[in-house]
């Protein structure tokens, strides 16, 4: 078999795991989650206050800097084990759906040997009740619509001074 006919027969053996659900992806341990004996998301009860931690801040007004250096203040080790959480951890926790008890698969694809975010190019698979919540839907909602108020927010907002008082 050629390289090139090998990899097609992967490819193609991933998207079917995709489409019947039984991709070892959506078992892809995160933040908030152990792997149990099955290889099923379980909550980590401790990482588990944390993420509700994280929503309940950003919901309430908090900055991702802001959150990050509670986190730090607090002794709270990044996912990676770091001392410091970094904004970009914080905003892919709160758009993480998993945190609802679903998977979405197929978020990314490969494109030239890189990831890239999948705007439509392929079909995406949505699993509800995949695992325990440790949010509701409405704190998740809550929270993406929040994350959009703050782009449209930070996109259009500008300080104007009257030309009369440049000098």
């Amino acid at each position: 078999m050629n390289i090139i006919k090998k990899s097609e027969s992967i490819r193609a053996g991933l998207r079917k795991g995709i489409q019947d659900g039984t991709s070892k992806m959506a078992q892809r341990r995160c933040y908030g989650y152990d792997t149990g004996p099955d290889g099923e998301l379980v909550i980590n009860p401790d990482e588990a206050v944390v993420v509700r931690w994280i929503f309940e801040r950003y919901l309430n007004g908090d900055s991702l800097g802001r959150i990050a250096t509670g986190l730090e203040g607090q002794g709270i080790p990044s996912p990676t084990g770091k001392p410091k959480w970094n904004r970009e951890a914080l905003n892919k926790l709160l758009s993480n759906e998993k945190y609802t008890g679903r998977v979405l698969l197929q978020k990314t694809i490969s494109a030239g040997g890189s990831q890239v975010k999948n705007d439509g190019f392929m079909e995406r698979y949505l699993y509800s009740d995949s695992h325990e919540a440790i949010i509701s839907d409405e704190v998740f909602h809550a929270a993406q619509q929040e994350k959009m108020r703050r782009t449209n927010n930070s996109e259009h907002s500008m300080t104007t001074i009257p030309t009369n008082s440049i000098k």
